[in-house]
């Protein structure tokens, strides 16, 4: 039967397919929209199964404070390449999951991709993503969310759309907040003080200094003089608080803090990306396999 421009239209805007791909689709079920979109979403799947396997190591960060300002969602979501990551559609997608993650909050990733994308819609996030594979070509994925919860103040920085960092404090400000984002955006400290360090942590590094001290000839007391003094600063270098403020390295963030009589009861930072091996692939190879569609 013959596929009208106007059915290929209302199929592209209800899916987002391509214009060929949706005329095959008109084609193959006879007209039928409903079920033109179902074969579409079906081969989304195969589309979205092909890809999974490829490494999506670039991607964004969304972050999306509640009206309150007493909650924030920090979201990760991957693709394949930086240009699709300015991609409208794909932004599109992310910023919805950040809504719903912050909406719903769901208790993990695959409770959050079982969430319709919106209100009043039956298609999961999950579904939307499949399609949205099969219409950039690339694999896409939600990564990751932290939901951060205070009765204090909460701060936020964005840097790039790369990097995300959300602060709760405890008796300070929204502006103290915001600098303490950034700090922790800029010096990527792993806890808030020393006492969250866990035990093994120390002991590794303890028994790290203590080999490289092994050959000095020195004597027992003062090698373990040296260990503590290098101790002490490791935990400073890896801790908030121990750390020099950014924006004035003469204080550190605990000085800054008591000046302000605030204290920070938890951080959380996203880099897109980090802890996941990228793939390097040959410049030709890489292209080829774009040609051919793998």
């Amino acid at each position: 039967m013959a596929i009208s421009a106007a059915q290929v239209k209302e199929l592209r805007e209800r899916t987002g397919a391509g214009m060929m791909e949706c005329k095959k689709a008109l084609v193959e079920t006879g007209g039928d929209m409903d079920a033109a979109i179902e074969h579409l979403r079906k081969s989304g799947q195969a589309k979205a199964d092909k890809k999974a396997g490829r490494t999506a190591a670039e991607g964004t960060i969304i972050i999306r404070p509640s009206e309150s300002g007493k909650i924030a969602v920090m979201v990760e979501v991957n693709c394949e390449t930086d240009f699709v990551a300015k991609d409208e559609s794909f932004l599109s997608f992310a910023n919805a999951v950040a809504d719903r993650a912050l909406s719903e909050r769901p208790a993990d990733v695959a409770a959050l991709s079982a969430l319709p994308l919106a209100d009043g819609d039956a298609t999961t996030i999950e579904e939307v993503r499949q399609t949205l594979v099969a219409k950039i070509g690339e694999n896409i994925g939600v990564r990751r969310f932290e939901l951060v919860e205070t009765a204090g103040t909460l701060g936020h920085y964005l840097h790039g759309g790369r990097i995300g960092v959300v602060v709760a404090l405890q008796d300070g400000d929204g502006a103290l907040a915001r600098d303490i984002a950034m700090h922790v955006a800029a010096s990527r400290p792993q806890y808030v003080s020393g006492d969250q360090i866990p035990a093994e942590i120390l002991d590794k590094e303890k028994e790290i200094l203590a080999a490289q001290e092994a050959e000095s000839g020195k004597p027992p007391e003062i090698v373990e003089k040296i260990i503590g003094g290098r101790i002490n600063k490791f935990m400073k270098e890896i801790t908030l608080l121990g750390q020099p403020y950014v924006k004035d390295p003469d204080q550190s963030v605990e000085k800054l803090l008591k000046g302000a009589g605030a204290t920070v009861e938890r951080f959380v930072r996203l880099e897109v990306g980090e802890g996941i091996e990228k793939k390097t692939e040959n410049f030709a190879d890489e292209v080829m396999a774009q040609v051919q569609g793998n």
